[in-house]
């Protein structure tokens, strides 16, 4: 294919991410707003934006396995259709539940983007092509995370719109998505008869789910020591060791465990695991660090976010374009993984009074680091295994960078839940003030309204969220140490000249003819 017809075939698939990027972030700015006006509590914070990741986590590895058995552009189609869905029911929400089960259909439909678009990338483009495009996906990935908070801060701050037009707002997107895939992108379907392991993906499920329950309710609904836990906790480790128990009987199973034999794909799948913690767990609670810490509008918090995007716009367009051109990739992993822990640490060092260029410089490097790691452990995970495995290998490190969010976002958010409530305690015992509302009753209590406070509670509570904040980068920061130790253990091989369609159709063309070949040989 010509870059032209790539192009061409791509735009409906950039169209799709950006409508799912849009949607995950247009909220971040209105997520203070909305669990004010819904008056919900810190967990349920958490849990907006953990229910999308969860369910999102859950339902990569069943896309990727459903696009075995039928046409992936149909599929993609389905996926931003669940989107569709999604987003009206949170945009008619009235309820925290509501919105919660909102996010968990378009977490579903974000699966099916996240699993199935790499897969197509991989499928058209060969690996050595595939940097560039992977660096435009990248620049997709930043404009779409630009966009969102801005748009999203101005939608909250218009008050003849308000927040519910930050999900209305992704659906004509969704929809144009919908009809640039059916007119620009053509795929062979390529039908096996496989069952599809439903045990096995319920057994997943069940463990994640049980795990992320406990570690966004212990210290708030119940002590860390207690029997929940022990259930929890358990439960969830019983369902996991079951789950591969099944997977590893079963002829097609979710996660194959087989895979794991390459190491390149091992190791990329430890990396995009610890990268999910760091990047999701420290990233999300910005967006609240700027409104309540800080004492912006959403608005403003939205353009506070800039040099964080802009970071990894440069970081993946540019990388992407060199590794095209060179071959070469290892090199941009380490270098991610060093600016990534160099940024999380910097970050750890911010209060409620720490000047914006110096947090715009701890953003931009934080930018860098993801950007370099994030697309090209993908790469490097597509080009090392057989044509007939690449939707597995592929869909096995969305799930885990996915899980590692998921799990990122309801630890920290239960550490963020507690820092504050300690240091609004130490406040207010120093100040003798009692909190208005029960404001320091902890990470169950409500997310302050900055406006209502009198002016020494909103010092206490600025002063809170600051230091909570700072902590959540110091605890992500030895993940991203973790995710560069990693990736050093990967051994760079020369990126492939063929797609993964062409290198499919070598390799079946191989099987019948190998018998044959080989006395010869």
């Amino acid at each position: 294919m010509t870059n032209r017809q790539i192009l061409q075939a791509m735009s409906g698939l950039m169209a799709g991410m950006f409508v799912a990027i849009l949607a995950g972030t247009v909220v971040s700015n209105a997520l203070p707003t909305i669990i004010a006006d819904l008056g919900a509590s810190q967990s349920a914070y958490t849990w907006v934006v953990t229910a999308e990741l969860l369910s999102m986590t859950a339902t990569v590895p069943l896309w990727g396995k459903l696009s075995d058995l039928y046409n992936k552009k149909l599929l993609l189609q389905l996926s931003l259709g669940m989107f569709v869905v999604g987003s009206l029911l949170a945009g008619f929400s009235h309820g925290v539940g509501l919105l919660i089960f909102s996010r968990v259909v378009q977490g579903i439909g974000a699966g099916g983007l996240t699993a199935l678009a790499q897969v197509v990338m991989a499928s058209v483009i060969p690996p050595r092509r595939l940097g560039k495009y992977a660096g435009m996906f990248g620049a997709v990935f930043a404009v779409g995370t630009v966009a969102g908070p801005l748009v999203g801060g101005v939608l909250v701050d218009t008050s003849w719109l308000g927040w519910r037009w930050c999900f209305f707002i992704g659906v004509p997107f969704a929809l144009l998505a919908i009809v640039l895939l059916q007119r620009t992108l053509t795929l062979p379907t390529v039908r096996r008869e496989v069952r599809i392991d439903f045990l096995g993906a319920f057994l997943i499920v069940g463990g994640v789910c049980a795990l992320l329950i406990w570690v966004s309710l212990a210290g708030n609904r119940f002590d860390w020591a207690s029997w929940q836990t022990a259930a929890l906790t358990g439960g969830g480790v019983l369902l996991l060791v079951a789950a591969v128990f099944v997977e590893a009987r079963t002829a097609e199973p979710v996660i194959p465990l087989g895979i794991f034999r390459n190491r390149t794909v091992t190791l990329t799948t430890v990396a995009s695991l610890f990268v999910g913690v760091a990047m999701f767990g420290g990233t999300v609670f910005l967006s609240q660090y700027f409104q309540v810490s800080l004492g912006k509008s959403p608005t403003v918090a939205g353009l506070m976010s800039l040099p964080l995007i802009l970071g990894l716009l440069v970081s993946s367009t540019v990388a992407g374009q060199v590794i095209s051109r060179t071959g070469r990739w290892k090199r941009y992993l380490v270098a991610g993984g060093v600016t990534m822990t160099v940024g999380l640490a910097l970050l750890s060092t911010i209060d409620a009074d720490t000047p914006f260029a110096l947090l715009s410089l701890y953003m931009g490097v934080l930018g860098i680091g993801v950007g370099l790691l994030m697309q090209n452990l993908v790469l490097a995970a597509q080009n090392d295994v057989p044509a007939t495995e690449l939707g597995a290998a592929t869909s096995v490190l969305s799930f885990f960078r996915s899980m590692g969010g998921t799990l990122g976002t309801s630890v920290l958010g239960a550490i963020l839940a507690h820092r504050v409530t300690t240091e609004l305690a130490k406040g207010l015992k120093a100040a003798g003030v009692t909190a208005p509302g029960g404001q320091g009753e902890g990470g169950g209590g409500g997310v302050p309204d900055m406006k209502s406070l009198p002016a020494p509670m909103r010092s206490l509570v600025e002063h809170a969220y600051g230091v909570a904040t700072a902590d959540l980068f110091l605890v992500a920061a030895p993940c991203a140490l973790l995710a560069l130790v990693t990736v050093v253990f990967i051994k760079e091989k020369p990126l492939k000249t063929t797609s993964g369609m062409e290198r499919l159709a070598e390799e079946s063309a191989a099987e019948p003819g190998e018998a044959a070949r080989a006395p010869v040989a």
